[in-house]
């Protein structure tokens, strides 16, 4: 029958010249309306569909579920041929044609040759590999996110405020303990000022030791004095990696644990570290130790290769992009602490933008970052010393950014009151170049120095965006730009160079929920922690919410795993090197992205 039928793409490349003969004579053509059913669960199927033009999206029975997206050359259902009744739904999005090729001859065919066969087993053996190879990572994810439980902390020491120091330093020798709990009276002063805080002090042997010796507190003195409050907890079922990532960020040696207002127990980071040993990705305590610049790029330069260490081993993207952020800031954190003068670190404040603020660098990227400085300091030496921090961060890794949005630019360095003026500006933009700047700025985490001189900036920032529909539909339109990567017929569009998936997937969903946050005074940084506060509020429907999720999500594991794979750092993903499944889930993500890019032309009233 057809003579345009592709035998020398896999598997029909494999049958012999009889047998090629015999399929394309087996051969017929449906042609299907879009939104029409191809099949549809519990018939028993009578044919393998080969696409030759269209589409169509396979979902559960009550279609509330997409599992797979077919375009032209793909080939559906073979598990139904080897069973009694189809599983899933097949729907043509579009008007589509496909081969149709008899059960009986495809039996035939698979019967009599056996690498013909031999595909769609190595492909049914592939499958289950990898979901024996998903039991595996589930196993090891499952223990990285183990949860904080008694069998993880110790049962806490608890003392009255009331014992005298030299009591409480016979108690921790007694138990081999080197720090305890201690419960406030409901009327300590502290407890009044603080309400919300849980009504625990700690108290440990260095604690005690400066108390006396250096401070000279005499050996009675109650030890609720001078217990630290607050004190730093986890609650009990957090996850332990959630526990280790607070730690790390935080510089603690142990949080205490809590039930409610109850104090359970304590964790150390010993404890924390010797279950994860028996691991290949145990974060160290390096970079705290740090006390010179080739010490800290020692513990930098290792990055890479924890990263790809949980991520061959199953971790969640999602997951990594959190602790390589506590640890990217810990680095840039202690850079700053051995560049700048300690006497200005209390008068000035580092901050870091784009996908560093956000939390969603995992692997290194150019420098992006600004200086806030206390209004009414003079700073003669500010441009040298930040100078001096640029090139540091360019040692330890962080490469320099092309548009030069870094502490060495004095554009990127002002007071509060020069960066409130500056927002203001931004927000009436006369060039795309502002829109941007604007956009890099409402990521800015705060990372080093003086945390809080960010706050105001950002509440001047919320005021001045929040409802400013003129401003917004001027901020929005970059995500509106770049063209996606789809064919006229809906497949991802192949590029020799690669699918650029930062432009066209990545940035219109970042920048498109940064729009949204900052119209509706959304404080979260984190896309993913945006988007669900957009969800709450009952800006996106949870639908929405939850494909625009996922889609970033793969989006960011496809380009994670060839960066790691290939050894780049750059943003476009080559087709060849991902399975059918996953180019599949990709079509779908950038047909996700395209709906979403409607919806804010729409929303903002954009018009190309």
């Amino acid at each position: 029958m057809p003579d345009k039928f592709n035998m020398q793409s896999p598997p029909f490349d494999r049958l012999n010249g009889q047998q090629q003969n015999r399929l394309r004579s087996s051969l017929d053509v449906a042609y299907f309306r879009a939104k029409e059913t191809l099949l549809k669960p519990g018939i028993e199927s009578q044919h393998l569909h080969i696409l030759i033009k269209g589409a169509v999206e396979e979902r559960s029975e009550d279609d509330k579920e997409i599992f797979a997206h077919y375009a032209n050359d793909d080939l559906f259902d073979v598990r139904a041929l080897f069973e009694p009744s189809v599983k899933h739904r097949y729907v043509a999005l579009e008007d589509t044609l496909s081969y149709l090729l008899p059960k009986s001859v495809f039996l035939e065919l698979y019967n009599e040759n056996g690498q013909f066969a031999a595909y769609f087993d190595n492909n049914l053996a592939r499958r289950q590999e990898l979901i024996e190879a998903a039991q595996q990572q589930q196993n090891l994810a499952e223990f990285i996110l183990t949860k904080v439980d008694k069998e993880i902390y110790h049962p806490p020491m608890v003392l009255a405020p009331e014992q005298p120091l030299n009591e409480v330093t016979l108690t921790l020798k007694k138990n081999g303990i080197d720090a305890a709990l201690v419960r406030l009276n409901d009327n300590d002063v502290r407890l009044v000022e603080d309400e919300h805080s849980l009504p625990y002090a700690i108290v440990t042997r260095t604690n005690m030791l400066h108390a006396v010796m250096l401070e000279g507190h005499p050996l009675d003195t109650p030890v609720g004095k001078i217990a630290t409050y607050p004190v730093v907890h986890v609650e009990d079922g957090e996850f332990l990696f959630n526990a280790m990532i607070k730690m790390t960020r935080q510089r603690m040696k142990r949080v205490m644990v809590a039930d409610g207002k109850d104090a359970v127990g304590m964790l150390d980071m010993t404890q924390i570290l010797s279950a994860f040993s028996t691991h290949s990705h145990v974060l160290t305590l390096s970079i705290a130790r740090a006390t010179s610049i080739e010490e800290l790029a020692l513990a930098s330069n290792r990055q890479r290769q924890l990263v790809d260490s949980l991520f061959r081993n199953g971790i969640r993207t999602r997951f990594i992009m959190e602790l390589i952020s506590a640890v990217n800031e810990q680095i840039i954190e202690k850079a700053f602490e051995l560049v700048v003068p300690p006497a200005l670190h209390d008068h000035c404040c580092l901050v870091v933008l784009g996908s560093e603020g956000r939390g969603e660098q995992i692997l290194k990227t150019d420098q992006d970052n600004a200086l806030i400085i206390k209004d009414g300091l003079h700073w003669h030496q500010c441009e040298t010393v930040m100078a001096e921090l640029t090139h540091t961060l360019q040692q330890l890794g962080y490469p320099l950014c092309p548009g030069n949005v870094m502490v060495n630019n004095p554009k990127w360095v002002k007071t509060q009151t020069e960066w409130k003026h500056t927002i203001s500006q931004w927000s009436k933009p006369s060039s795309a170049e502002q829109v941007m700047d604007l956009a890099i700025f409402s990521d800015a985490h705060a990372v080093a120095g003086n945390l809080t001189l960010l706050e105001p900036i950002e509440q001047h920032l919320k005021q001045t965006m929040l409802n400013n529909m003129l401003a917004l539909q001027d901020f929005c339109r970059p995500a509106l730009q770049f063209s996606l990567p789809l064919t006229l017929f809906g497949n991802v569009k192949k590029d020799k160079q690669g699918v650029d998936v930062k432009s066209g997937g990545i940035f219109p969903i970042v920048h498109g929920i940064r729009t949204l946050s900052l119209e509706y005074g959304i404080a979260e940084k984190n896309t993913f922690e945006r988007i669900e506060a957009l969800r709450n509020k009952k800006i996106l429907e949870p639908d929405t919410a939850d494909n625009l999720s996922e889609a970033l999500k793969l989006l960011f594991k496809l380009r994670l795993n060839q960066q790691l794979t290939n050894q780049h750092s750059h943003n476009r993903i080559d087709l060849k090197q991902i399975e059918r499944t996953e180019r599949d889930l990709l079509r779908h993500s950038l047909h996700v992205v395209k709906k979403f890019k409607q919806f804010l032309g729409y929303h903002y009233q954009i018009r190309d």
